[in-house]
């Protein structure tokens, strides 16, 4: 039997297609009564419950006929809090964060919900706001415990900073995974729900890791960062990071999994497939027919560029780097030096050649670093250089001993043989040492005659006379580079006037200006915050110090003191500066000496590199953003070769050679390569911005405030923020205060200020509750211009949904000129009205009015419908409620 329901005071019976309040779940609509329950579609899903725990609400189509008129103000928040959860839920634009927030990384939140689970590789170029986009879509999913459980793997370098970022732009608290306390007794991926995890850490199986990980419960999302690293050549060679998340996907440990790669394809098909096999094993991998898997990548991968971005107003964000080239020339000292050094190199290639295939790759590996080095500083191969020296003298004096202690043996011929043979090795391997030691004594005489090195002496001069009074960001590959520069810095410049950033946090060998030589430590955050603040006008940083840094706060200008022989590497540097939050052009001033031949390898190699700008260019809009996934494609032996090889040519032979070896880079398949990802990658442009809702905190402020008039609350509003005395039933828990100053809707606001509110805050979460709850669906409303209808569409079939599985949407106009209002163009229509708590009474007739006003507004919502592009099978319309005002 049917159990009646309470409302006024009344019982009622349920009824199918009944508009009921449930306590816990809301408002829904009565499907099917089943005994003392009933099956209700709620907002968030179908449940099952009991009917005496309903209450009838009247829709509107009832409301209108019996003349029920509620007040502006309680049918106002119910309509408000509906349009601000649809937004919300399906672009994340009121996500409770201090950074203001850019249409492309509310497109890739947009993109992101409105599939579940969420399976993408995002492939945005540098700066383009990774983090900002990781946190958009997780917070309206951990808002609604769509998603607990995160696991985020990063490189080991940028752990710190997912954990630092995620929860002081978006209040996300994630823990750090450190092996030590991850044990069988600990139960650590039990017992936390947001993990941030090195990756090249957690791929080796140490100690049942893998074990304890796969046993843990699900992740509902994980996220990778670097994706790129998760690579595999062919089905013989998987790195352990592959094989990590590969494990957990066959395991089915991974609900939703999203990618982030600037340079996802990596020059082989087989690798780029079997990434994408992470995303969706069913739709790729490296064996599948590649044409089905092209045709189906624009559902799964993103890729925003920066010529392309803007701000909420279509001006571009990123203006074009400008590239300044100085040169410099050695003097007579470090020419000697440089020359003995590649002869050095020269006989040691010859050398290596003799050797078999180990044993001569060991000695071409010394010999690379030694050139690299020596493109750096000649301080910095100096100190490798001695260090070989020393060791080479150790290992003299232990072959010496080892020969002095021989002595013949009465043995048969052939040991005797054998020991004669062993005997000469030792002394053609000592001679060898001592030859060698020899030409590095000479090296290191001749690079101790260098008594100031003209690349540092240029470097100052290039700040004086290009970057008077700026602060400047300075890049080198090497620490005793570093050391150089930081101390001709402070000697022009003064002591305090800068930092340094490298990865061990400390730089030794800095020679201060009164003469004192010393070793200085830095934490890498106090030093990124000390100049960005303008506490320090200079910052000179190695790669390993720099990556994941955000420095473009006051700094436009860059140098690169050296150029590292991946030009992939250069790109990332000036990553560093131009990124979102700069206002200027960025300078960037890299230096060489023509007279070398490293100079003539990065000139034709820039000259190669602009011709496939110009080829990719000729068919895309945005070549230089494209010339990094060229460059992605080309991995670091093909510029090793290119910066090791010359050397031992004649130059007349340099141009055959070149072309030879960078016969594949940006060749014709790398190029259609490029264009096949860009070409079938969804992303945001200029045409999707109408599209971006055009909201943020503010509009959020009248439909808090109102609800404090309708708990009768008196709101102090001061700009964006409002003080007031929390209504007693709002607290519910210990995260909700009883009074709160300053409560703000600015997300420029500083921290210190107050508490900033949005969606995800537990006090928001209340009050978008409390307003869901209200009975009221009807009112007279004198500020509308034309009657406004506010509906709610989801799918009537279940499980195939997207996470915006509710939209709002709102009817305006008069008869025959009807238009559809969007979520946030409802909320705007509301917040723009004067909301009254008293209800207001009609004009004679006008029930009537509505009445018919209503009957043509239904009928005209299936055209109204047929434009937008909704993921939904077949449509539940749901009333939410109508405002009336005279036509």
């Amino acid at each position: 039997m049917n159990q009646p329901a309470d409302t006024n005071g009344e019982r009622a019976r349920m009824a199918a297609g009944m508009t009921v309040m449930h306590r816990g779940f809301g408002q829904g609509s009565v499907l099917l009564i089943d005994g003392a329950t009933s099956i209700v579609r709620f907002a968030h899903g179908i449940e099952q419950v009991l009917s005496a725990e309903l209450t009838e609400l009247a829709s509107v189509s009832d409301a209108v006929p019996e003349v029920t008129l509620a007040s502006s103000l309680e049918v106002g928040l119910k309509a408000q809090a509906a349009a601000i959860a649809s937004v919300n839920d399906a672009w994340g634009v009121f996500t409770r964060s201090r950074i203001s927030l850019l249409p492309h990384q509310l497109w890739v939140c947009h993109r992101a919900l409105r599939e579940w689970p969420i399976r993408l590789l995002i492939a945005d170029d540098v700066g383009m706001g990774k983090t900002i986009e990781a946190g958009l879509v997780l917070w309206p999913l951990l808002a609604s415990r769509k998603v607990q459980r995160v696991l985020i793997l990063a490189p080991a370098k940028l752990v710190e900073q997912w954990q630092q970022r995620l929860k002081s732009m978006f209040d996300i608290r994630a823990a750090i995974y450190h092996p030590e306390v991850d044990t069988q007794r600990a139960d650590f991926w039990g017992i936390h729900q947001i993990v941030v995890a090195s990756l090249p850490t957690l791929r080796a199986d140490n100690k049942g890791r893998h074990e304890r990980l796969l046993e843990a419960p699900a992740w509902d999302m994980v996220i990778v960062d670097e994706a790129h690293h998760l690579n595999v050549d062919d089905s013989a060679k998987r790195t352990l990071g592959f094989d990590l998340l590969d494990k957990l996907q066959l395991a089915g440990k991974v609900d939703s999994c999203v990618l982030f790669s600037g340079t996802p394809h990596r020059g082989k098909s087989y690798g780029f497939w079997s990434l994408m096999s992470l995303v969706d094993r069913d739709v790729f991998g490296p064996k599948r027919d590649e044409a089905a898997m092209l045709a189906a990548l624009p559902r799964y991968l993103i890729r925003n560029a920066k010529q392309k971005a803007t701000d909420m107003h279509g001006e571009r964000l990123f203006k074009p780097v400008e590239q300044h080239p100085e040169t410099f020339r050695y003097t007579p000292a470090e020419e000697v030096f440089y020359k003995l050094m590649s002869r050095f190199i020269m006989e040691g290639r010859a050398y290596a050649s003799s050797l078999n295939r180990t044993e001569g790759g060991q000695v071409m590996l010394v010999l690379i670093a030694l050139q690299k080095l020596a493109s750096s500083s000649i301080a910095a191969v100096l100190a490798a250089l001695d260090t070989r020296r020393k060791r080479l003298r150790q290992e003299a004096i232990r072959s010496r001993s080892e020969l002095d202690l021989e002595s013949e043996t009465d043995d048969d011929d052939t040991r005797k043989a054998l020991d004669v043979w062993m005997r000469d090795d030792r002394r053609a391997r000592l001679r060898l040492m001592e030859d060698e030691g020899r030409y590095l004594d000479d090296l290191i005489e001749a690079g101790q005659q260098v008594t100031e090195e003209t690349r540092v002496r240029k470097v100052i001069e290039v700040i004086r006379e290009r970057f008077a009074g700026e602060p400047v960001l300075l890049f080198t590959e090497y620490k005793q580079t570093q050391s150089l520069i930081v101390s001709a810095l402070m000697a022009g410049f003064g002591q305090g006037s800068v930092g340094f950033l490298n990865g061990d946090d400390r730089l030794d060998s800095v020679l201060l200006p009164d003469g004192r030589r010393t070793s200085l430590p830095s934490r890498r955050d106090d030093t990124c915050d000390a100049f960005n603040a303008g506490r320090i006008r200079f910052l000179v940083s190695t790669e390993a110090g720099g990556e994941g840094i955000d420095l473009q706060r006051r700094c436009s200008a860059l140098i690169h003191v050296d150029l590292p022989w991946n030009p992939m590497r250069l790109h990332q540097r000036v990553g560093r500066l131009n990124r979102y939050g700069q206002t200027r052009t960025v300078l960037v001033v890299s230096l060489r000496n023509p007279d070398t031949v490293e100079s003539m390898i990065w000139e034709k190699l820039e000259s190669k590199l602009a011709s496939i700008m110009r080829a990719v260019g000729s068919a895309m809009d945005e070549p230089e953003d494209l010339l990094q996934l060229v460059l992605g494609m080309s991995g670091e032996r093909l510029f090793e070769q290119l910066f090791a090889g010359a050397p031992d040519l004649p130059r007349e032979r340099l141009d055959t050679w070149f072309d030879e070896v960078t016969g594949t880079l940006g060749g014709v398949s790398a190029i259609q390569t490029v264009r096949d990802l860009v070409g079938r990658a969804a992303g945001f442009d200029l045409s999707a911005l109408k599209e971006v809702p055009p909201v943020d905190l503010p509009d959020l402020l009248p439909f808090v405030q109102g609800s404090l008039v309708h708990n009768r609350r008196r709101p102090k509003v001061e700009d964006l923020a409002l003080s007031f005395k929390t209504p007693e039933e709002w607290v519910t828990s210990h995260a909700i205060r009883r009074h709160y100053d300053n409560l703000l809707f600015d997300r420029k606001a500083p921290a210190n200020t107050g508490d900033l509110m949005g969606v995800g805050h537990p006090l928001m979460e209340k009050v978008l509750q409390a307003a869901s709850r209200l009975h009221g669906v009807i009112c007279m409303a004198e500020a509308l211009e034309t009657p406004l209808r506010v509906i709610a569409v989801s799918s009537k079939v279940t499980g195939r949904a997207g996470l915006s599985g509710r939209l709002v949407f709102g009817v305006a106009g008069a008869p025959g000129s009807f238009r559809l209002c969007k979520d946030w163009e409802v909320l705007r229509m509301l917040n723009a009205c004067a909301l009254k708590p008293e209800p207001a009474f009609g004009p004679n007739g006008w029930a009537e009015a509505a009445r018919g006003w209503g009957s043509q507004a239904s009928a005209a919502m299936p055209s109204l419908f047929a434009s937008q592009e909704l993921l939904f099978d077949s449509l539940h319309i749901e009333e939410i409620a109508m405002f009336w005002t005279s036509l």
